[in-house]
């Protein structure tokens, strides 16, 4: 049976993790599951936004796709001695709609577990359910409700975003919490043993949500306030952009690409923070913790990614990371670019 220290508790409480859940730690048909539900809400959300993705928001999209993939390399210290990190998908859901940020992020995080081994590809439907679906769709929610009919330019959208992004990225947390304290329930052997994630309900939910609530959601929160004043001052039609009825002309989207462009070279911050994130430790780290490999954690091969940690061989890792980094926003530009050519040529088979 699982036996947890009360210092391991501890640390497990105050040290978060970013949300992208490994393989190993799901059992497989849990995992599964959540590929079908995730897939099935990624069609529908493609099948709703086909039309403004043919037509005239595919740079959009490729934009904020990119944009979350990069954000989620800046990784923060968290309470612990762990990181953490914002997703970038409440400011999709504003300017994209919540289907369009759906999009967008699953394609970010498509690339890093294909590209970087970031995130398991087992356990990608798990990712996409939390940070592609839940956190955008709640963001929005939250975001809508406060936000009202007040102006594109107003300060109460602000706020709105702020809270928004706050709230989004901390029920995701505790939803990932959630997911990984039901596998001792769902997977364990005879005598009660997990053979995945090991920790149970009450140390993994509090694990994932308190450093969230206390940190990584506050910075998704301060960045979405941040770039949603900055397109207020610089390109507010960018806030009417998921409306069909607003002017292609009316979006200029050459200073966030720029931006982007800015935080690619600033990348290499994110590897200052140091420390493993809670859930996402190595099988020897896990025996130190719990005193055990999980069997099913320990059988369960890893996708061999051709990047491993956005690291190149041969340079630098502030280079290296520089590189992915650019190599990332290629990929998922390429990624939304196709599937924008794909819906144009649907949509023109529909018509005719």
């Amino acid at each position: 049976m699982l036996s947890i220290s009360v210092p391991a508790f501890v640390s497990g409480v105050v040290s978060g993790q970013p949300m992208h859940i490994p393989d190993g730690y799901l059992g497989p048909w849990f995992a599964m599951a959540m590929w079908v539900v995730s897939l099935v809400i990624l069609g529908l959300s493609i099948s709703r936004f086909g039309r403004r993705l043919s037509q005239r928001m595919v740079p959009l999209v490729a934009l904020f796709a990119a944009f979350s993939f990069v954000i989620m390399m800046f990784n923060v210290p968290l309470i612990g001695g762990t990181t953490g990190h914002a997703v970038g998908a409440t400011i999709a859901a504003i300017v994209l709609g919540p289907e369009g940020a759906t999009i967008a992020v699953a394609i970010a995080l498509l690339v890093q577990a294909l590209f970087f081994g970031d995130g398991g590809i087992l356990a990608y439907g798990a990712n996409v359910f939390l940070m592609a679906i839940v956190m955008p769709w709640a963001a929005w929610v939250v975001y809508r409700a406060i936000a009202g009919n007040a102006s594109a330019t107003s300060g109460r959208r602000l706020v709105a975003g702020a809270v928004a992004g706050w709230a989004g990225l901390s029920l995701a947390a505790g939803l990932a919490g959630v997911f990984f304290g039901m596998q001792p329930l769902l997977f364990h052997t005879a005598d009660g043993t997990p053979l995945y994630a090991p920790f149970p309900l009450g140390v993994a939910v509090p694990a994932m949500l308190i450093p969230h609530m206390l940190v990584a959601s506050v910075i998704e929160g301060l960045v979405t306030a941040g770039i949603l004043a900055f397109v207020q001052r610089t390109n507010s039609g960018l806030l009417h952009a998921k409306d069909a009825s607003t002017p292609q002309g009316a979006v200029n989207l050459r200073p966030l690409w720029i931006g982007l462009a800015a935080l690619v070279v600033l990348s290499p911050i994110g590897l200052l923070a140091g420390g493993s994130a809670w859930g996402e430790w190595a099988a020897d780290e896990i025996e130190g913790i719990v005193g055990y490999v999980p069997q099913g954690l320990a059988s369960t091969q890893g996708w061999t990614a051709p990047l491993p940690d956005y690291g190149m061989s041969g340079l630098a890792p502030a280079f290296g990371y520089i590189l992915s980094a650019g190599l990332g926003i290629l990929l998922v530009v390429g990624i939304v670019w196709g599937i924008g050519k794909i819906t144009a040529r649907r949509t023109a088979q529909g018509k005719s």
